[in-house]
């Protein structure tokens, strides 16, 4: 069996789910204290995919430094690590750094903003990461974003001066790694939860999709419907 320091690390980029810091697009509809209980909702089912993943580390990287206490609660035994920068890219860089620094086979950052993400697409990229392949694995978002990014070394390239919140993200990081002679390959492409459209693409989701999926952010949302 793996030492947990071999393992494939798969952190969850998190925010404390304070009103007023998370999910702020989503109001209106939902009020500031109602986004940030659902963003504590889209937390609970990642950390509830990122656990249940074979041959991978859970972690959290959490932000702002004092919210430490209150992710011990919600994910017990994960590893938790700080975020560290100035912005998205630099705060990516470093807890991917940092995890492969600790001696990680490989180390995966995840987003908190799908909850309904298939948990194979997460155990894909654990699979591209623990064993010979590429050296870059991205999950592509339909806004020209992604929701996971994997490596194996810690490419600062990768993330400086990326556009970030803008449809070219995944393009300019996929010319970067070719740039840098690194094989980038793509897991199949998912939605992200910005915006009132696409919250109201996740309602649609769950009230067709199987029941077991993103059981928090459905309970909440049927609650917040009546």
């Amino acid at each position: 069996m793996s030492s947990p320091s071999k393992k494939v690390a798969v952190a969850i980029m998190a925010k404390a789910p304070r009103p007023g810091t998370v999910k702020t697009r989503l109001c209106p509809p939902l009020l500031a204290p109602e986004a940030a209980a659902l963003y504590r909702c889209f937390l609970l089912d990642k950390i509830a995919a990122v656990g249940a993943l074979a041959d991978a580390q859970p972690v959290i990287a959490y932000t702002p430094d004092d919210a430490r206490a209150e992710f011990d609660g919600l994910a017990p035994g994960f590893s938790l690590v700080a975020q560290h920068g100035p912005d998205l890219g630099a705060r990516l860089h470093a807890t991917l750094a940092c995890l492969l620094a600790a001696g990680h086979a490989g180390a995966i950052a995840v987003d908190s903003d799908t909850p309904t993400l298939p948990s194979d697409f997460l155990q894909q990229a654990v699979r591209c990461m623990s064993r010979p392949g590429p050296d870059v694995v991205l999950g592509p978002t339909e806004d020209g974003g992604y929701y996971l990014i994997g490596v194996r070394l810690a490419h600062r390239e990768l993330f400086d001066g990326v556009p970030w919140s803008t449809s070219d993200v995944l393009e300019v990081t996929l010319r970067r790694a070719a740039a840098a002679g690194l094989r980038a390959i793509c897991l199949p492409s998912w939605f992200d939860v910005d915006t009132p459209d696409d919250l109201e693409r996740l309602q649609t989701t769950l009230d067709a999709g199987n029941s077991a999926t993103a059981c928090q952010t459905r309970r909440f949302l049927a609650s917040w419907r009546r």
